[in-house]
């Protein structure tokens, strides 16, 4: 445990050889740093409907999948029936124009996380080299940091609109590290969600977790415990304890 003003911030025991110092921070966007409520059940249903237009047998795919696992198994099942491959590229097309659509009408409603700005600010004074690493498309990635004042913090980033693998592949965090020109060993993933896990334990990159922001109802998938069970160095509850892990908080007055 590293205590912490607000409590204790849990630490896996057994982690993994790192080097120190840090020397890049990746962070997940939305959840971690900004909060903007996507209706991903309504992103789910339409990926889904487009899928079935386009040769998807009617009931293969569910809602309780993940956007991504979804688009792979319409993409396999496609594949698999023979489907030409403008059909795909077609289905790709059109379910990344559709929630691209979605996702961009909650940007106006889209607000900082709690403690997000001063950490960044920290981290940037300091001499870190800060990335974004997202599923959200680049259109929505970039407009949320220029609506809220965080863009200049991020000369990296890598969204699911860039050529290549997305996240959780690890790909994607290796692509974006290379760019930053950070070594694995000296480099830090943080999200807000179990895949943000499984993408830097892929990529055998340090990941540590933020507990979703109590806005983000009982429908967030990270707990303490899975974030741990999927390989997190540390969890912590909020972005102010987060900053006081990596020793980066503003002293507090006596």
């Amino acid at each position: 445990m590293v205590p912490g003003p607000a409590g204790p911030m849990t630490v896996r025991e057994r982690e993994p050889h790192f080097l120190e110092p840090l020397l890049g921070i990746v962070f997940d966007l939305d959840g971690t740093l900004v909060l903007s409520h996507h209706d991903f059940g309504r992103m789910r249903a339409e990926v889904i409907r487009i899928a079935e237009r386009h040769g998807v047998v009617p009931g293969h795919l569910s809602v309780e999948l993940p956007i991504h696992r979804i688009v792979e198994t319409a993409r396999e099942e496609l594949r698999a029936s023979g489907a030409p491959d403008g059909s795909v590229y077609r289905f790709e097309a059109e379910y990344q124009h559709r929630i691209d659509a979605i996702e961009l009408e909650v940007l106006p409603r889209t607000v900082v996380r709690p403690g997000a700005e001063g950490l960044l600010r920290t981290l940037s004074e300091r001499g870190f080299r800060l990335g974004i690493l997202t599923r959200s498309s680049e259109t929505f990635a970039r407009g949320a940091l220029a609506r809220l004042g965080l863009e200049a913090f991020f000369p990296y980033l890598r969204s699911r609109s860039a050529p290549g693998p997305a996240k959780p592949s690890p790909e994607a965090l290796l692509l974006l590290l290379h760019e930053m020109g950070v070594p694995l060993e000296r480099a830090l993933y943080i999200g807000d969600h179990l895949l943000d896990a499984e993408c830097a334990t892929r990529a055998r990159v340090r990941f540590y977790a933020v507990l979703p922001d109590p806005s983000e109802g009982a429908g967030a998938t990270g707990t303490e415990d899975r974030f741990l069970a999927a390989g997190a160095s540390a969890v912590a509850t909020d972005l102010d304890e987060l900053a006081r892990h990596l020793d980066v908080a503003a002293p507090h007055a006596a």
